[in-house]
């Protein structure tokens, strides 16, 4: 399916990859109005149609950024003067657009505790629209309670919108799961090679087609070059996840034992409070981890300075290791205050684990958390 979905069998001139269409338009003798900004040229449409494959979903658009992704659909399913429940420990860029821009628009959040479904309802006010989660935080990599959330939406009316970036559709179809709308920064594991900023919604097709409308006047769309590269990525999906799920839960393993780590968070670990449910849930558990080391701020600056194999830079989900400190990069946009309070303390150092060789990460990283 990640190889032929999507793809056309009468084939451009005969070629074996979908050409580039390096153009902003298309001649109207060549049928309906087809431009960039309304998401329906061919390199579009392929990777749209591969997307609500593997989501096994009614439809799906790109966007031109994860983040197009995540306001597009919040733009067009609230309105001004409508209120939405969202997980209390999200992306920092999530946690600032819906605290802000959302706010300027007259538009109401309420952060639950989406690990406690007996006190959503009474959260719920006449004009609450939606829920809104993720699939793993970013980057305390909890897991809440998805089929309650499912069920939660349905009993009360709400549309259920999920941030699949984490988990990716290989590990979790969450369209298929029952969320109506599943959100992807495609810059991260569905590109997979950290050369093309990206953004996915994939879903029911009247909510797609809705948030097409808002793209279309807010010019989120993905181009030409983006699309054709974000499907060569598609195509390696699940080769690549099952690298970065077998990689980061040796990895995991490893710190987990190591004396100089305080904490380890991957939902593999038996150890995760909510291990049985990711295990129920997921395919597999991820490429991401998030760890604390016993002499706080200094041991994980001194740590990330002695990493070779690892990049020290933002973003996540690529065939590269690479390590961040959110406090510093996905968080930098909340107060301390903000941060200490879902969490997130200075010295948290989060880690997207690549395909390399495990062994050789392993060895890099026993190597880092040495005391010479």
């Amino acid at each position: 399916m990640l190889v032929h979905a999507g793809e056309k069998r009468l084939r451009t001139g005969g070629a074996v990859r979908l050409p580039i269409f390096q153009t902003a338009m298309f001649a109207h003798d060549d049928g309906p109005l087809r431009y960039i900004r309304y998401n329906n040229t061919p390199n579009q449409a392929v990777v749209c149609a591969k997307l609500a494959a593997i989501e096994q979903a009614e439809a799906a658009i790109v966007t031109s950024s994860g983040m197009a992704a995540i306001s597009g659909a919040l733009m067009s399913v609230l309105r001004p003067g409508d209120h939405f429940l969202a997980q209390n420990s999200l992306y920092g860029g999530t946690h600032s657009f819906v605290t802000t821009l959302l706010s300027e628009f007259g538009i109401d959040v309420t952060f639950i505790d989406a690990d406690d479904p007996g006190g959503w309802k009474d959260l719920v006010r006449p004009r609450t629209r939606a829920v809104y989660v993720e699939s793993i935080t970013n980057p305390l990599l909890e897991v809440c309670d998805h089929e309650a959330v499912i069920d939660f939406a349905k009993a009360n009316g709400l549309v259920s919108l999920i941030d699949n970036t984490f988990t990716s559709p290989y590990n979790f179809a969450a369209c298929a799961f029952g969320f109506d709308l599943s959100l992807h920064s495609a810059t991260k594991y569905l590109n997979g090679h950290s050369d093309i900023v990206a953004g996915a919604i994939v879903g029911r097709e009247d909510l797609v087609r809705a948030c097409k409308r808002t793209l279309v006047h807010l010019g989120g769309a993905l181009d030409p070059n983006a699309c054709s590269l974000l499907n060569r990525g598609l195509q390696t999906l699940a080769l690549r996840m099952r690298a970065h799920n077998a990689n980061a839960l040796a990895l995991a393993r490893f710190l987990e034992g190591h004396p100089a780590t305080h904490k380890v968070n991957y939902p593999g670990l038996t150890s995760h409070p909510r291990h049985a449910r990711a295990r129920r849930l997921f395919k597999g558990f991820g490429g991401m981890i998030s760890i604390e080391l016993c002499d706080g701020l200094p041991a994980a600056t001194r740590f990330i300075e002695r990493l070779k194999l690892p990049l020290f830079a933002p973003s996540l989900g690529g065939v590269e290791s690479l390590v961040t400190r959110p406090a510093m990069s996905s968080h930098a946009s909340l107060t301390p205050e903000e941060r200490a309070a879902i969490g997130i303390a200075d010295e948290l150092v989060r880690i997207s684990i690549g395909i390399e060789a495990t062994e050789d990460l392993v060895q890099d990283f026993e190597q880092a958390l040495g005391t010479s």
